[in-house]
């Protein structure tokens, strides 16, 4: 089937790999035209070109979430080219491990400025657009099923997925006025080069085979699998559709069923 423009405009950070490509990639589809944020130009590029680039309603931005100067200056620019703005999906993170006995105040800033600030920035960016061009708009972070129950050894990681969740319900509240809705995604296991990443560090560190490090973090998955990327952002796809606009301040699980609330 042929794609159809919706006349809106997403911004993803992180958009160059992982869930961030799949939530673009998904969003295209959808009809939107799409700014893929990055701090990786080269695989922010090659995946805009590949989405037809700029005719085709895809466009490379260069984001440092860390930096709140940046994260504004990379939605004024999905703004400017691609003549709106409607969505952000605050998606970029890192996920270190973090032992509480190696826990430091330079660790601490490190995550907390890119996995919660990179969120408050982009929501103040966004509600600046919105209020900038009259209308709405829909606010999408990512949290984790680690931000709904703490796991073991990602102590900062989870800290800050419950961060998230906190100054989004709290940002639901406050921007409601405004048309404006917030809301954030909980991934819980899902097969991207950062978890590969994570499953190895954490089976090295304990001198395990690397299947054992992925067996720490899929035990006690509901449905026996992994998820793909894909699947993440099928649920993003809604939060920033027409069928989830009386949906504001929530965190949606897609985690296979390894939390139940």
């Amino acid at each position: 089937m042929a794609r159809t423009e919706n006349g809106k405009v997403a911004l993803v950070t992180g958009g160059g790999q992982g869930i961030g490509q799949a939530i673009v990639e998904r969003f295209h589809a959808d009809g939107f035209r799409v700014a893929v944020a990055d701090l990786n130009t080269e695989t922010a590029g090659a995946l805009a070109e590949k989405l037809g680039g700029r005719e085709g309603g895809a466009i490379a931005v260069r984001v440092d979430v860390a930096d709140q100067d940046s994260v504004f200056a990379a939605v004024q620019q999905a703004t400017d080219e691609l003549g709106g703005f409607d969505v952000i999906v605050n998606n970029a993170g890192i996920a270190p491990q973090s032992p509480i006995e190696d826990i430091t105040p330079e660790s601490i800033a490190k995550i907390f400025s890119i996995n919660f600030n990179g969120v408050v920035y982009g929501i103040q960016a966004a509600t600046k657009a919105f209020r900038a061009l009259g209308h709405g708009g829909k606010i999408i972070s990512a949290a984790s099923q680690a931000g709904h129950v703490g796991n073991p050894g990602i102590a900062l990681y989870s800290a800050t997925k419950f961060a998230v969740r906190g100054i989004s319900q709290t940002a639901a509240r406050d921007l409601a006025q405004y048309g404006i809705t917030v809301n954030t995604y909980a991934p819980g296991i899902v097969r991207t080069p950062l978890m590969e990443d994570l499953a190895k560090k954490t089976a090295a560190s304990a001198g395990q085979p690397e299947e054992w490090g992925w067996a720490q973090f899929t035990d006690g998955i509901t449905l026996e699998r992994l998820s793909e990327p894909s699947e993440v952002a099928g649920v993003v796809s809604f939060l920033a559709g027409p069928d989830s606009d009386y949906i504001t301040g929530q965190s949606l699980l897609v985690d296979g069923g390894m939390v139940f609330n």
